[in-house]
């Protein structure tokens, strides 16, 4: 599937694909999304710089886990939260955190960000997706990147 391809409704998680927690994340979220409904790309890969582009995404995309969804994107908890109320029970409970003001939010998770690659570590190439889950990465074609 190329971005070209892809409706608005069908969400797009866009992650750093050297960053081992956001690769982690990934997992978590295919392992609790049954159906299939999020499409995944590397911020890296020319798949996440074309959807970016085509929801007239700026240059200050943070390189952590974005939502591109509905022709707009989120970032940083919102992404979160909102990938949270797509998977199985009981994730969406998460949904309670909403109420949180969104600076607050915010600040909780630019500190992880800002040591992700410290606590959890940084490949030197993108993860790899199992060929059974080759389908839902729009980037499965490109050639593994850092």
């Amino acid at each position: 599937m190329e971005v070209s391809e892809l409706s608005h409704d069908v969400p797009l998680v866009l992650f750093d694909g050297t960053c081992n927690l956001c690769n982690g994340s990934v997992q978590f979220i295919l392992r609790r999304d049954p159906k299939g409904r999020f499409r995944f790309a590397a911020l890296q890969s020319a798949a996440g710089k074309a959807a970016l582009a085509k929801v007239g995404a700026t240059a200050q995309v943070p390189d952590s886990i974005i939502l591109v969804a509905g022709g707009r994107w989120r970032a940083k908890s919102g992404a979160a939260l909102a990938i949270a109320r797509g998977l199985r029970w009981p994730w969406p409970l998460l949904s309670v955190c909403w109420l949180v003001p969104y600076p607050l939010r915010d600040l909780v998770y630019d500190w992880i960000a800002r040591n992700r690659h410290r606590w959890f570590g940084k490949s030197e190439a993108c993860w790899v997706p199992t060929p059974a889950l080759r389908a839902r990465f729009l980037d499965a074609g490109e050639p593994p990147t850092g």
